[in-house]
């Protein structure tokens, strides 16, 4: 029966051949879309569940409470805290340390290649750890050991991209390696393990480990006086022991505060509570914005999630309609087959089976676009997904489950209408479609076109608000701005040499060092609080290192007082500029701003001071979806800078880049020249928002695109049922436009109702995605009324094929047969 059934179901795709196809093309792509967004859910839902140990496996999170009652997530804590947890309960079974060098966001890597000189590099992502580091976490060795591979302080641990980088197909283990800056000091170390890198699947995206008794790092835990308040910069990862339950461990943190911090926090100002986040958790984490590597809202893979599934639902509903609108022509065949015994529920199974083929002809044309679109899909969402994922046996049987869904939800309310007609009607030619069948296609389509609708006012809107962050003003001059990071010592000492030879090029019309710059991560910061107050009042305020004229450089504008210059050396006592955010947060009027006071516990008696000097106008050191928030600059007339800033003349700054190089050269042989355009690393900051314009964008095209294609056949069996009112008309008089606008009016009226029923749906949706952003456009009539016209532009362009050749036809051929 099920063959007899499938090979009717080939014969009818046979026959009807625009149908079929329209059908197979809409229901494919619409599984390629869901293909490729389930491939990407599933990517960032897996984060971190390959360790070994993950159910057992916490980060120890904190929240710093201050007086006020404000409250700050902080997913790192001060450097004891590791050993007195693990001595303190013996259900930590290890625990280790991660810290990021926030000094340096590179490191120059130095290796010996014998005949032909050393190969330096800069690489990202070094991260020093502690030696218990491969105790908690799960990772493939590839070369060495690695339960011993970080015992020598001055061992590194590479993953197999970066020992293919380094040593090309020879083996890594035990070759040296010099790393510079901070991160090693330019000394030496020796490779004592190459990992599976895992970057792609971990929020932990490292390309080599270090010790923490190396660099800067090992320098300040080497220091006598460190306490469980200062210095919040490590993350504590904790393994427990199988079977201990992480909440009621978490309800033991309390008292461990009270037993080793409270004294220190008591002098700083505020309280601290601890919690438990589990490993296989933070990537989804999006309280935080970086936990080791960026986090990713849930929110966004709910979204991303509806997209796959309302485009599966448009393709869908495209089946059902054209189903249900032929089934005038099917009529004649049910109305047989009952008169010849056939009962509905084998019936049923005709049409199922006919879906079923259509749908896994479909199948079979996803997986192939699937395959294609990959890269593609890759680069539009900023993944490294691999084809060899689509033959994982859950992936391959999750699509067939897909594919089963798809062609029961397409092929189901066809198969029970179609199974019900009344053969006596049917034969007797009484057959019409009922009035519930053409409300439900008409419900339908108007469901698709809501979603599309829809979707194009978030494009709009998400373009809009990318083109916003982009030309608003930041509050300094971020244009022909060039970066030179400083990634050594002999670096940062020919500051001072290299500064003045860029300044004999006329087009370099200003350079000064900073130790950070706007749009990048600067975790410096200070505790302040006025005269007259106690340290349970202090605010934080974000704190930079600058030269004298790095604020003139950058275009910063003075409000009142003055800004730092050489003239006025002495500012390096405890002088500062602040911006406007500060006075507010503190109350300060402007006219009192220039000599006010702030003071700030220094671990002694008497609380140290600043004193401000001048006050600069607003501006942006974070991305937009973050308030300006309280800055201080300090003068620093020690060229220890991690950063020199150029402004070029003109508009193109990539013209005086191979000057500067040849600068650099002759200044700091033995570094490579490295460099960022400030405008660029701003905008990164964008990189999530621009990864979702770009997905909208796509999707937006290709649920238009599915609904147009159902909206045209619909039209044609409309026009094709209407063939001899069409005829007849046309013999009383009606002109083409007529019939045209006949034919095409109650489609515009379906997408009218569409439009009224999404704009409120996408205002509600789109003003809660702005609400992520601190600085944002408002949403404008015009972007629903744009949405609304194209889509009646396109369902006009669309329908009006079909009603033009319907009202061109010769009356006398639609009217032979009367």
């Amino acid at each position: 029966m099920i063959k007899n059934y499938l090979k009717i179901a080939w014969r009818n795709v046979l026959k009807n051949k625009m149908f079929s196809i329209i059908n197979v093309f809409g229901l494919s792509v619409g599984m390629t879309c869901c293909m490729l967004l389930l491939l990407y859910i599933l990517s960032e839902v897996s984060f971190d569940k390959h360790q070994e140990h993950v159910n057992d496996l916490y980060l120890v999170r904190s929240e710093n409470v201050q007086p006020n009652g404000e409250k700050m997530d902080n997913p790192r804590a001060p450097a004891p805290y590791a050993h007195a947890l693990k001595a303190e309960y013996p259900e930590v079974m290890q625990v280790t340390r991660l810290w990021q060098n926030f000094l340096e966001d590179k490191a120059l890597l130095t290796v010996e290649q014998p005949g032909k000189g050393p190969l330096s590099f800069y690489e990202t992502k070094g991260t020093h750890v502690d030696s218990t580091f491969f105790d908690v976490f799960t990772y493939q060795f590839l070369e060495g050991d690695q339960r011993t591979a970080l015992v020598d302080p001055h061992s590194i641990v590479l993953s197999d991209a970066l020992a293919q980088k380094l040593f090309g197909n020879e083996p890594a283990l035990n070759r040296t390696v010099k790393v510079g800056g901070k991160t090693g000091h330019n000394e030496n170390f020796k490779v004592t393990g190459v990992f599976r890198d895992e970057s792609a699947r971990s929020h932990i995206d490292a390309h080599y480990f270090v010790s923490f008794k190396v660099g800067w790092i090992g320098d300040y835990l080497r220091q006598p006086d460190l306490n469980f308040t200062n210095n919040n910069m490590f993350y504590h990862y904790l393994r427990l022991r199988p079977g201990t339950d992480g909440a009621a461990f978490e309800a033991k943190l309390p008292a461990f505060i009270n037993k080793y911090a409270r004294k220190d926090l008591k002098i700083a100002g505020y309280d601290k509570k601890l919690a438990l986040l589990p490993v296989r958790d933070i990537h989804l984490f999006n309280q935080i914005d970086r936990i080791v590597s960026s986090t990713t809202s849930s929110t966004y893979l709910y979204v991303l999630a509806s997209i796959a599934i309302f485009t599966l639902l448009i393709a869908c509903i495209n089946f059902m309609n054209l189903a249900t609108a032929r089934s005038a022509k099917r009529a004649a065949e049910v109305g047989m087959r009952k008169v010849m015994g056939a009962n509905k529920g084998s019936l049923v199974g005709q049409f199922l089976g006919e879906s079923m083929v259509l749908t896994f002809l479909g199948l079979v044309v996803a997986m192939a676009l699937v395959v294609l679109l990959l890269p593609f899909f890759n680069q539009l969402a900023d993944k490294s997904l691999d084809v060899h994922e689509l033959l994982q046996p859950k992936i391959v049987g999750g699509f067939v489950l897909l594919a089963l869904m798809t062609g029961l939800l397409a092929g189901s309310y066809p198969a029970f209408y179609l199974s019900v007609f009344n053969p006596l009607d049917v034969i007797k030619g009484r057959f019409v479609n009922s009035v519930s069948a053409t409300a439900l296609r008409r419900g339908l389509v108007v469901f698709q076109f809501v979603i599309s609708i829809g979707l194009v006012v978030a494009t709009i809107v998400i373009q809009g608000q990318i083109r916003f962050m982009k030309d608003q003003p930041l509050g300094f001059n971020k244009d022909q701005q060039i970066v030179i990071p400083f990634r050594s010592e002999e670096a940062r000492q020919a500051y001072t040499a290299l500064k003045n030879e860029l300044l004999q090029d006329s087009r370099i019309t200003a350079a000064s060092g900073t130790a950070y710059y706007p749009g990048i991560l600067n975790p410096s910061d200070m505790s302040v609080y006025l005269p007259g107050q106690t340290v349970n009042d202090d605010n934080l305020i974000k704190t930079n290192w600058v030269a004298p004229d790095f604020m003139e450089t950058m275009g910063f504008k003075p409000v009142v007082g003055r800004m730092f210059s050489k003239e006025f050396p002495a500012d390096t006592n405890y002088k500062i500029v602040v911006n406007e955010a500060t006075l507010r947060k503190f109350n300060v009027p402007l006219n009192k701003a220039v000599g006010q006071k702030f003071l700030f516990n220094n671990g002694g008696d008497t609380p140290g001071s600043v004193e401000v000097v001048g006050v600069v106008k607003d501006f942006h050191f974070q991305d937009l979806h973050k308030v300006i928030e309280p800055y201080a600059f300090f003068l620093n007339m020690d060229p220890s800078y991690n950063y020199l800033i150029a402004h070029i003349a003109g508009k193109d700054a990539a013209a005086a880049l191979p000057f500067i190089e040849s600068k650099w050269k002759s200044l700091v042989p033995d570094e490579p020249f490295a460099y960022t355009f400030l405008d660029e690393d701003f905008q990164k900051n964008y990189a999530a928002d621009a990864r979702t314009s770009r997905l909208v964008n796509a999707f937006t095209i290709i649920s238009i695109l599915i609904s147009c294609l159902g909206l045209f056949g619909l039209a044609a069996f409309a026009a094709q049922q209407r063939i001899k009112e069409i005829g007849v008309r046309k013999v009383l008089g009606a002109s083409v436009a007529n019939i045209v606008g006949l034919l095409s009016g109650d489609f515009v009226k379906l997408v009218i109702i569409s439009i009224v029923i999404a704009t409120p749906l996408t205002w509600y949706l789109m003003n809660r995605w702005l609400a992520d952003f601190a600085y944002k456009i408002s949403l404008q009539w015009w972007m629903f009324a744009g949405a609304g016209a194209l889509a009646v532009i396109i369902a006009l362009l669309t329908v009006s094929t079909q009603a033009i050749k319907a009202a061109v036809t010769n009356p006398v051929k639609s009217l032979k047969s009367e």
